[in-house]
């Protein structure tokens, strides 16, 4: 196989810090250089990362002070937006700011690296919506996003003054973020705030965690409807950290019923027919960028977490 530090690519060269004294190679290369377990894996496996010179193991433990050089992939290209027609995806309200969307599942909000699926950005392209053109290209006009697995209401912006007014918005809290979510069992008390930082899982990239030095994560949630085996509630998001709602029900061991990723009962989300969390981003609330009104936008539950309700009910 042949090395990048012989094709010449994004060459660096540092001391180990003393933060990372004993951790693991592929660790300690995904930590400074905010790559992927699997990505500083494959370049260790390539050559491309000496410990004082040296080709070592991902398990090989690092001592502070060891010289480490890396040489970096080229990086990707970023994905193009391609104006592609979505089944399900509504427009709920558009005006010449903002548009305000229903996502249905399995739609991702704007493309990224490894996602061929269709796209809230590339939806709205293609039934002639145009985008606020801030950020990256392929992000255009994004304030906020849902997981490809979760449903219901984001606001896109479509000029440039309604992008940075909802960037700040978010940033700042103002904005009203309501989900609904159905979680296996009952959580104690019935109404309470989650707060505990969040990060990237220490050994699964696929997955976030609670983790000592995270971001501050906090939810708030109020049961609305108990069953035998899940409860119906209403989640508040005060921070907006990925799968935060889901992460954080899960550490309670109260996950999202359907969500097997965060350790759901399969026997349960098979009886519910669910291939997917029972997650749904029931209403937004802010100030309209324009005209500074407050607005708040509403989604029904669609057929499948509605279906799901119907059994629990039963």
């Amino acid at each position: 196989m042949t090395s990048a530090f012989a094709a010449g690519g994004d060459h660096r060269s540092l001391p180990v810090p003393d933060g990372l004294d004993g951790m693991r190679l592929d660790q300690a290369v995904a930590r400074l250089f905010g790559l992927s377990r699997t990505a500083a894996a494959a370049l260790i496996d390539a050559g491309d990362a000496l410990v004082d010179g040296v080709a070592r193991a991902n398990s090989h433990k690092v001592k502070a002070g060891s010289w480490l050089e890396v040489t970096l992939p080229a990086p990707a290209a970023p994905p193009t937006v391609v104006p592609q027609a979505v089944p399900g995806l509504t427009v709920v309200h558009a005006d010449d700011d903002i548009v305000v969307v229903d996502k249905p599942v399995g739609v991702a909000a704007h493309p990224s690296p490894g996602w061929t699926g269709p796209t809230v950005i590339g939806g709205l392209a293609a039934i002639g919506h145009r985008i606020s053109t801030s950020g990256a290209a392929e992000r255009q006009g994004v304030v906020h996003r849902l997981d490809v697995g979760t449903t219901g209401i984001m606001v896109v912006a479509k000029s440039e003054a309604a992008y940075t007014a909802l960037k700040r918005a978010f940033k700042y809290r103002e904005v009203e973020k309501r989900y609904h979510a159905v979680v296996q069992g009952h959580p104690d008390p019935l109404r309470g705030t989650i707060d505990a930082p969040i990060d990237r899982h220490p050994h699964h990239d696929y997955r976030w965690a609670v983790v000592s030095g995270g971001k501050p994560s906090v939810t708030h949630y109020d049961t609305l409807e108990a069953f035998p085996a899940a409860s119906l509630l209403d989640v508040k998001l005060e921070t907006g950290r990925t799968h935060q709602i889901r992460v954080h029900f899960s550490t309670l061991r109260h996950p999202c019923v359907g969500d097997l990723t965060y350790g759901a009962d399969p026997t349960l989300s098979a009886r519910l027919g669910l291939a997917r969390q029972w997650l749904h981003a029931r209403s937004l609330s802010f100030l309209h960028p324009r005209t500074g009104a407050e607005v708040t936008f509403v989604s029904d539950y669609p057929d499948d977490l509605a279906r799901a309700l119907e059994i629990l009910r039963d």
